[in-house]
């Protein structure tokens, strides 16, 4: 039985990564931080059902010494690590913890790996955020970075020591650039959720209006069910490499509104106002990714669409909303997360 170890399990991509490799037959481990709040953080875990089958270890990914003692406890072949702080928006009131984070703790286990002699396979999850103020319509793996927050140059950084690591000491190291990536798990900070949480309140009479910043900003939008499959094709390769996953068709904000409130039988422009206080210090207009090496050489290719995205994540939160409210549903009770999380133990659009 092959182990994998995956920091950031608890968050959208940890999760469905999780059942992934499960479904394959892995024996799956997980970094967690202990926290307040670590029950919460597992529901994505309880929503999939696997709660119970991923094994979970205490550990910090900006404490080296605590990397150091779970990879020789565990000894996984594969390791994955998705942990970030991870909300573009915070980024820029907490740029230092955003460096720390996810720049400094993706060297904190690149370091540990390197240690403890581990022969293991590893992915990065870097983020298509590293482009941002890109001159190319379309971005592939040599488009040159030009990254508009603290997100993505802490990205930016982890990613060039991820190849640096690759180089210097022959790891197996491999990152994914990937594009926005969705689901009924994705937390309410992201304005997707935040998008179809406020469909289902209006829907239900629960709120009157939505509002949001730029809906003219324009992303690669794919389902992290897909993402998540391309993560672990990198890492059965024989040679190591960086690749970028998406879709190849950029939407915007404001088509995304026009969708979910259409599955419910409403009309976007009666509900969203542009809240100019939710718009971003330096914006991102529009990122479309390339991701013609990832099917030659990987043979990935996505297999959700936009509205098909779209309506799961407005259906699943109907049912949250009428379980919270009270109003009867037959799914069991499954809250997740409600406000920004330090997503070192989980993983933005604007």
């Amino acid at each position: 039985m092959r182990r994998a170890l995956i920091t950031g399990i608890t968050g959208q991509d940890g999760a469905y990564l999780a059942q992934l490799l499960l479904g394959l037959g892995y024996e799956v481990h997980g970094l967690v931080r202990r926290s307040a709040s670590a029950g919460l953080a597992r529901s994505r875990l309880i929503w999939l059902g696997i709660d119970e089958q991923v094994k979970l270890h205490d550990g910090d990914i900006v404490d080296l010494a605590s990397l150091v003692r779970v990879l020789d406890r565990v000894r996984p072949q594969e390791i994955y690590n998705l942990a970030a702080q991870s909300f573009v928006q915070a980024s820029w009131q907490q740029p230092c913890l955003t460096g720390l984070v996810t720049g400094l703790g993706a060297v904190n286990l690149l370091e540990a790996i390197r240690i403890s002699g581990l022969d293991t396979r590893f992915y990065q999850a870097s983020s298509s955020e590293m482009f941002g103020l890109s001159a190319q319509p379309r971005q592939c793996e040599t488009t040159p970075f030009r990254p508009r927050s603290p997100y993505g140059a802490a990205k930016l950084y982890a990613h060039g020591m991820t190849v640096n690591y690759r180089e210097s000491y022959g790891l197996h190291a491999s990152s994914g650039i990937l594009f926005n990536h969705e689901s009924p798990l994705r937390g309410v900070e992201f304005v997707t959720r935040k998008i179809t949480c406020a469909v289902a309140r209006i829907k239900l009479g629960l709120q009157q209006k939505l509002r949001l910043g730029n809906l003219d900003a324009r992303r690669d939008w794919g389902h992290a069910r897909d993402y998540v499959r391309a993560m672990w094709l990198m890492l059965q390769q024989d040679s190591p490499a960086d690749y970028v996953i998406a879709t190849g068709r950029a939407r915007s904000v404001r088509e995304f509104c026009g969708l979910a409130f259409a599955y419910v039988g409403l009309d976007a422009d009666d509900f969203v106002e542009v809240d100019r206080g939710l718009l971003r210090p330096a914006d991102i207009d529009a990122l479309t990714g390339d991701a013609a090496k990832a099917k030659a050489q990987l043979g990935w290719e996505p297999t959700i669409g936009f509205a098909e995205i779209v309506q799961e994540m407005v259906e699943a939160d109907l049912r949250r909303t009428r379980e919270l409210a009270g109003l009867g549903s037959d799914r069991p009770r499954a809250c997740l997360p409600s406000k920004p999380t330090d997503s070192r133990s989980s993983q933005t659009m604007p």
